[in-house]
């Protein structure tokens, strides 16, 4: 990582001791991070060829934290920034929660935060037609198209060499489909690259849900979108 971001105040406590009714696959990724940290915690994560700088699309401060922990830790990037672009969130009052966790996590760790339009109006224009959709059908296909492309074109402009996505870590998406959409986004650009990597591993899960704990970080309840409330 870059000077800046080598002093970055990442943290690695364990959390709460798990339940003795927590689940085998929670038990054994404990144990893989609990060794993890015994070794000094190198990242695991693998960027793709040539990327040093990542514009990182991040939905919300919850599904954020592991990803950006792996990001930073990394000895292979030398700068990563959170890009918060997501007017799909309803209403604004929930769109400015969400907002404001990922700047905290981002200014505790000395980390870039763009903060991106709230649009929701060309949001549901983009929308129109699909109301009805179900989760997972063609309406979070284009919501998810909608802000990769966002996310390709800043980087873009910026000089990144990789775009990725924290919508990559919930287990409530389809993995492909947000895949999906960050190699249309980045494919309009030359040189431009989607990092594409199993951010839902058990690992990564629990990690994710450990950080959520430590930071207390407000904890929604739908996607985000209005359609998502029904």
């Amino acid at each position: 990582m870059t000077e800046t971001q080598s002093n970055n105040s990442l943290t690695y406590s364990e959390g709460a001791k798990l339940p003795s009714t927590a689940p085998s696959w929670a038990i054994a990724a404990s144990e893989r991070l609990k060794k993890r940290r015994e070794e000094g915690y190198k990242s695991s994560c693998n960027p793709p060829p040539n990327v040093k700088k990542v514009l990182l699309h991040s939905c919300c401060a919850p599904c954020s934290g592991a990803m950006v922990e792996e990001m930073c830790s990394s000895d292979k990037l030398d700068q990563v920034v959170v890009f918060f672009y997501n007017p799909n969130i309803h209403p604004r009052q929930e769109y400015e929660i969400r907002k404001e966790e990922n700047k905290r996590f981002c200014e505790k760790l000395g980390i870039e935060f763009v903060d991106c339009d709230y649009d929701p109006e060309n949001w549901y224009s983009r929308m129109k037609g699909m109301e009805f959709d179900p989760e997972r059908g063609r309406r979070c296909t284009e919501c998810f198209d909608m802000r990769m492309e966002r996310c390709a074109l800043y980087a873009h402009e910026n000089g990144f060499d990789a775009i990725a996505t924290t919508n990559a870590t919930s287990r409530w998406k389809d993995a492909n489909q947000v895949d999906d959409s960050g190699y249309r986004a980045a494919a309009r650009y030359e040189g431009m690259q989607y990092w594409c990597q199993n951010w839902q591993s058990d690992e990564m899960t629990l990690r994710k849900y450990e950080i959520s704990a430590n930071e207390r970080f407000y904890k929604q309840e739908y996607c985000g979108c209005s359609y998502s409330l029904r």
